[in-house]
This record gives C-alpha cells, sequence and structure tokens, in this order.
C-alpha cells in the first residue's frame, strides 16, 4: 500500500498493490498497522454503499464534533470525482479542495479526516462508491456547503448534475455561523 500526502493536510491518496492473476485481481483496502505506521490511528465504526448514476453530484457534507467522521472512500465499480473541502476555520487551506479520481480501475482510495467536507460526481454510467467511517451518522449535527458556491469554485466534470433537494439547498460557504465550522 502506497500513502502519498496530498496538498491539503492529513488528505491522503493510498494506492492499494493489486495482484492480478488468470481468475482477477486482489487488493487489501485496509490494514490497521500500515495506517499506524503513517501516523493515522482511528478506528470505524460504520460502512456505507453509495450506487449513484452518470451525472450524480453528492455533497459537499460533513459532521461536526463530538461525532465528526474521518471518512476511507473507494470506489468498488466505476468512475467518480472526489472532492475534499477544508473547512477547518483558521487552517491557512480553508476553503480549499483537493479533487482526485478514484475507480475500480485505478482501485485508489481517499482519506479525509475530520475537519473536511467530502463529496463526489459520478463519471461513468453508474459507480458503487464503498467508504468507512470513525462515527456514525448524526443527522443532528450534519452540515454541508453547497457544491457550486462560487467561493470554492469547484469543477465536478460533469455538465447537467443530478443533485438531491437537500443539497441544492445548503448553505453558501459565506453563510456559513462560526459555530457550524471546526
Amino acid at each position: 500500500m502506497k500513502f502519498e500526502q496530498t496538498p491539503l493536510q492529513n488528505i491522503w491518496l493510498i494506492k492499494p498493490e493489486v495482484i492480478d492473476d488468470k481468475r482477477g485481481h486482489f487488493l487489501e483496502t485496509f490494514r490497521v498497522h500500515l495506517f499506524k505506521e503513517q501516523g493515522l490511528e482511528f478506528e470505524f465504526v460504520q460502512d456505507n454503499i453509495s450506487v449513484s448514476k452518470k451525472n450524480t453530484l453528492r455533497g459537499l457534507h460533513y459532521q461536526l464534533p463530538p461525532s465528526s467522521q474521518t471518512k476511507l472512500v473507494m470506489v468498488v465499480s466505476g468512475e467518480i470525482l472526489d472532492i475534499a473541502v477544508d473547512m477547518r476555520e483558521h487552517s491557512p487551506t480553508f476553503g480549499e479542495h483537493f479533487t482526485t479520481v478514484l475507480s475500480s480501475e485505478n482501485r485508489h482510495m481517499i482519506l479525509i479526516p475530520t475537519g473536511y467536507a467530502h463529496g463526489f460526481s459520478v463519471l461513468s454510467e453508474e459507480a458503487t462508491v464503498y467508504y468507512k467511517c470513525s462515527d456514525y451518522y448524526n443527522k443532528e449535527l450534519e452540515r454541508g456547503v453547497r457544491w457550486d458556491d462560487p467561493d470554492l469554485a469547484i469543477d465536478w466534470g460533469v455538465e447537467l448534475p443530478v443533485i438531491s433537494e437537500k443539497d441544492s439547498s445548503l448553505p453558501l460557504l459565506s453563510e456559513l455561523r462560526t459555530e457550524d465550522l471546526f
């Protein structure tokens, strides 16, 4: 497993070793001691699967403490553009984002720590996204920022995004209150 630090603090791109043979392929997606060797220590308590059609856009979501979540995200089938946005109010990279393509072909994963909003858009006809979370979903502490916020200027890579009503009505970054940030 290869760990690559991204330009945003504590966001890691993880590239598992894929073993191919005539039957198909095999890879490990998580091994606790390899993560600990990188200084990444947390316990995952919830796993989720999201299946979405082409041009679907999900996000940008996060949860506040004490239920904030570190997420380890991978694509089981298809291809997505995965996005993390720094929501740490006093961070030098507050409001900046990191994007990467995750696919069933490249088998890359992204580790998104607490303090970041997460979202993705579906680039393939359909995508199945699997992610591990370090805390449980908590509706009362769930927050988000609007996908098309001009201050974020994110290129989602889709022409006509399919978005939920909830995600369409999230506030802009400039509209968030201090208590809604890290």
